[in-house]
C-alpha cells in the first residue's frame, strides 16, 4: 500500500499541495484499512464524476453556440427531496398528503411524481466525532452517546441501514467504514483521545465524498464544540460537497461555556447554515452530558421524513449548475425543512 505512509504524514499545511491524493486512489485504500486500523487522511478532492450508484439524471446534451439554452423535457430522471414538517410548537407532523405540498425548481412549480410518508429508504449515517484538544475532558460523553445511538438507529429501521464512524482533529480518521457492527463501533470509540486542532470542514467534505455513492438516504451527524481551526477546506467547499452528495446534516454543538463572549459563535453559525441548506437541524445540548437527547431527536426525525420526487420541467439545463428548490405546505402554521437545491451533473 504505497500511499498509506504518505497519507499519514500530512501533518503540515505546506504538505498539502505536494501530497495531493485524488479520491479515486483513496477509496480502495479506505476499504482495505477499515477492517484493521483507522484510515488517516488530510483533505482530498472528490471525483468530479458522479458515482455510478447515485446517478439519477442523464448528462445533458451540449448547447450549440448561438442557440438558446435547452430545457428539461422527456427523458429527464427523478430528483429526490427529503422533507421534515413541524408545527409551531416543534412537533413533527406525519399525516400530510401529496396534495398538501408545493414544490418549485428555480421558481418553476413542479409536479410531485413520487410521495412517501415516513420513508423507509435505507439510511447511511456517518457519525463525525470531534477529538480535538478542546474535547479532551468530555470525550467520554461523546463515546457513550454514540454507543447508545447506534443500536437505536439499527434496531428500528430498514435492515440495510448502516453507519460509519469518523474522528477528526487536525486530520480526519475513518475509524469504522459502513457496516452494522456494533462491536466494531465500540472498539473504535474506546480508543479515541482528544488532541490537536479541529478540521471540521475537512471532515464534512471527506465524509460527504464517501457517502455519495451509497444507496438511499445520506446523513451526517457531527458532534463538536463548533470551532474550526485547521481545515484546508472552507465553508463553501463543505456545503457544496454535502449538497452534491445529497446529505442531510445534523450538527450537535456541545460547549461548556454558555456565555457568547467566551465561545466561538462564528463556527456555530456556520454549522447552523450547513444544517439549514441540507434539510437538517442543529442541536445545542446544555453540555456533553446531555448529548443523548439530541441523538434521540435525530432518530425520531429520520423515521418521520417525507420523500418527494419530481421530474424537472420548464427549467434551464446547464451542466454543473445549482438548482434552488423550495418545498412548502399549504397550511401556513407548518414549517418544512428540506435541502435548498441540487446540482446538475
Amino acid at each position: 500500500m504505497p500511499y498509506l505512509p504518505l497519507l499519514q504524514s500530512m501533518s503540515r499545511r505546506n504538505n498539502f499541495r505536494d501530497c495531493f491524493i485524488p479520491s479515486v486512489l483513496l477509496c480502495p485504500l479506505l476499504l482495505v484499512q477499515a477492517g484493521s486500523a483507522a484510515a488517516q487522511f488530510k483533505p482530498v478532492t472528490p471525483s468530479t464524476t458522479p458515482p455510478s450508484g447515485n446517478q439519477t439524471r442523464n448528462p445533458p446534451p451540449p448547447i450549440a453556440s448561438g442557440q438558446p439554452p435547452t430545457t428539461f423535457s422527456v427523458g429527464v430522471n427523478l430528483v429526490h427531496i427529503l422533507a421534515t414538517v413541524r408545527n409551531q410548537d416543534g412537533a413533527v407532523i406525519t399525516n400530510l398528503n401529496r396534495a398538501d405540498f408545493q414544490l418549485t425548481d428555480d421558481g418553476v412549480t413542479q409536479n410531485i411524481a413520487v410521495f412517501e410518508r415516513n420513508t423507509s429508504l435505507p439510511l447511511s449515517v456517518a457519525v463525525l466525532i470531534d477529538t480535538s484538544a478542546s474535547t479532551r475532558v468530555d470525550i467520554h460523553y461523546e463515546e457513550e452517546s454514540v454507543l447508545k445511538f447506534i443500536p437505536a438507529l439499527l434496531n428500528a429501521g430498514n435492515s440495510s441501514d448502516a453507519f460509519a464512524l469518523y474522528s477528526f482533529n487536525w486530520r480526519t480518521n475513518l475509524e469504522a467504514d459502513f457496516s452494522r457492527s456494533q462491536r466494531r463501533a465500540e472498539h473504535a470509540l474506546r480508543s479515541l483521545k482528544g488532541e490537536g486542532g479541529t478540521s471540521l470542514y475537512d471532515a464534512i467534505y471527506l465524509a460527504s465524498d464517501n457517502l455519495a455513492g451509497r444507496e438511499g438516504r445520506h446523513v451526517i451527524v457531527v458532534v463538536t464544540d463548533g470551532n474550526d481551526t485547521t481545515s484546508y477546506k472552507r465553508f463553501g467547499d463543505a456545503l457544496k460537497a454535502a449538497q452534491r452528495a445529497e446529505i442531510v446534516l445534523y450538527p450537535i454543538v456541545a460547549v461548556p461555556i454558555e456565555n457568547d463572549a467566551g465561545r466561538e459563535v462564528g463556527g456555530e453559525h456556520a454549522l447552523a447554515a450547513l444544517a439549514a441548506a441540507t434539510g437538517g437541524r442543529i442541536f445545542y445540548p446544555a453540555g456533553f452530558a446531555q448529548l443523548n437527547e439530541a441523538f434521540i431527536d435525530i432518530i425520531k426525525e429520520l423515521r418521520t421524513q417525507y420523500l418527494l420526487g419530481f421530474y424537472p420541467t420548464g427549467v434551464t439545463q446547464t451542466p454543473g449548475a445549482f438548482h434552488p428548490v423550495t418545498v412548502t405546505v399549504k397550511k401556513q402554521d407548518l414549517k418544512v425543512m428540506s435541502r435548498s437545491g441540487y446540482y446538475e451533473p
